[in-house]
């Protein structure tokens, strides 16, 4: 009998913390606080791309924009599609948020073409975590860069080349070590029902309004922050700001789904209908996720993030030295951006006894910072369990399939970075 994964974390919060010596008021504040910030962040947004997920799924929406893709590149290209999509919307948007709005596409493409889901899932993941971690305008890079000092247009020209290497080996990896396993994106599903939902689906392009309105709201507001544009200086700006933020984007996605059914029934909203439906999945994704935030909180209140920094911070490696001891952080707490500005914040004093006080040395710097926060995500991640409850996968697979490929994200982007920092000084 398998205990589940929410008992399991609970369990695994309160032995870590006893044995590691934390008072047990402590354990306790971890544990809601953990729960508590995991969920003030990625919480609606789940529950709200589970319902347009839903309604895509339901209304035969997802299914004609799969088969307008697969005529456009065919079935044998949908995994690099994946990891080509998540390469991209990434740059503004959360990997959390990107995997979450963009699996009822993957689903449903995964499922028109016979594919795995576990393996276009893990290359949809992973495509995403390459710029998430190594390409501002994501929080994470961003913030790098300005502790660093580094000029945002060389982290850039560096990330972005790199992030693309990093992407290419996720997708080689998704393609060559899990495709083993056969996971059935939507088991209830046969092809005659995929059929009949086909004959009243809205077409493609209106099927696609749900999914990439939310993503360009979210982009525009991002790069105009980017550009450095006070958007609360105009009417204008202040509507963009309002309405590229994550989650009024994504309820504007879901006015966007109400949209897709051929007549929009009563039942469809109901607690019995899509809505309910919908409210029940999201339910164990938005517990699962916040206890292993719990998970995570642990980990970081007990300082093994700290000693670790003091350890690393010690080797005079070069570039893997901020590589190592990101990684090391992410590793223990679970967060790629609080490991990237943990780090940052350490060595930006030693910028010029590391060697690393040109402009493109800086820049450099915060794109390798970037790659170790990439290493590794496992239990105490947010995008490990919303993979493993989306994909419908376990988290001992995922543990075997999924996390590998974080780590070989990192160890790629660091070599190139490595061969990249020969010919530029």
């Amino acid at each position: 009998m398998q205990i589940h994964p929410l008992l399991a974390l609970v369990f695994a919060c309160l032995f870590f913390g006893i044995f590691s010596g934390m008072p047990g008021e402590t354990i306790a504040k971890s544990i809601n606080d953990g729960f508590g910030q995991t969920l003030g962040k990625i919480g609606m947004i789940i529950v709200l791309g589970v319902i347009i997920g839903k309604f895509l799924e339901k209304s035969g929406g997802a299914f004609a924009m799969a088969e307008k893709i697969i005529q456009l590149m065919g079935k044998k290209n949908v995994t690099a599609a994946m990891a080509f999509i998540g390469y991209i919307v990434a740059i503004p948007v959360f990997a959390d948020s990107g995997f979450i709005i963009l699996t009822p596409l993957n689903r449903s493409l995964t499922k028109r073409a016979g594919l795995s889901f576990a393996t276009t899932s893990i290359a949809l993941a992973l495509g995403l975590i390459t710029t998430h971690c190594m390409v501002p305008p994501t929080p994470g890079p961003l913030a790098a860069a300005g502790i660093l000092n580094a000029n945002l247009g060389l982290v850039l020209l560096v990330g972005m080349p790199v992030a693309f290497v990093s992407m290419l080996a996720g997708l080689f990896y998704s393609i060559k070590f899990t495709s083993d396993t056969y996971v059935d994106p939507a088991p209830e599903l046969k092809e005659e029902d995929i059929q009949t939902l086909m004959k009243t689906a809205p077409g493609w392009l209106k099927s696609s309004l749900p999914i990439f309105v939310p993503i360009l709201l979210i982009v525009v507001k991002s790069f105009l922050e980017f550009f450095g544009l006070d958007l609360s200086q105009s009417i204008a700006g202040q509507v963009i700001k309002f309405i590229g933020d994550p989650v009024m984007a994504l309820i504007i996605g879901l006015f966007l789904a109400l949209l897709l059914p051929k007549k929009l029934l009563k039942d469809h909203l109901s607690n019995t209908g899509w809505v309910g439906e919908s409210l029940q999945d999201a339910a164990i994704i938005i517990l699962i996720t916040g206890a292993g935030g719990s998970f995570g909180m642990i980990l970081q209140n007990s300082g093994i993030a700290q000693t670790l920094s003091l350890i690393l911070s010690q080797w005079p490696i070069g570039l893997w030295l901020p590589f190592i001891l990101t990684a090391a952080i992410k590793t223990a707490q679970g967060s790629s951006t609080v490991a990237i500005i943990t780090t940052a914040s350490i060595l930006s004093p030693m910028m010029a006894d590391l060697g690393f006080d040109s402009e493109i040395g800086r820049a450099m710097f915060v794109v390798a910072i970037g790659a170790g926060s990439a290493v590794v995500s496992h239990l105490n991640d947010s995008l490990f369990w919303i993979f493993t409850q989306l994909t419908g996968v376990n988290a001992t697979f995922s543990l075997k399939r999924y996390t590998p490929g974080t780590f070989i994200l990192g160890i790629t982007a660091m070599i190139a970075l490595s061969i990249l920092s020969l010919f530029v000084k």
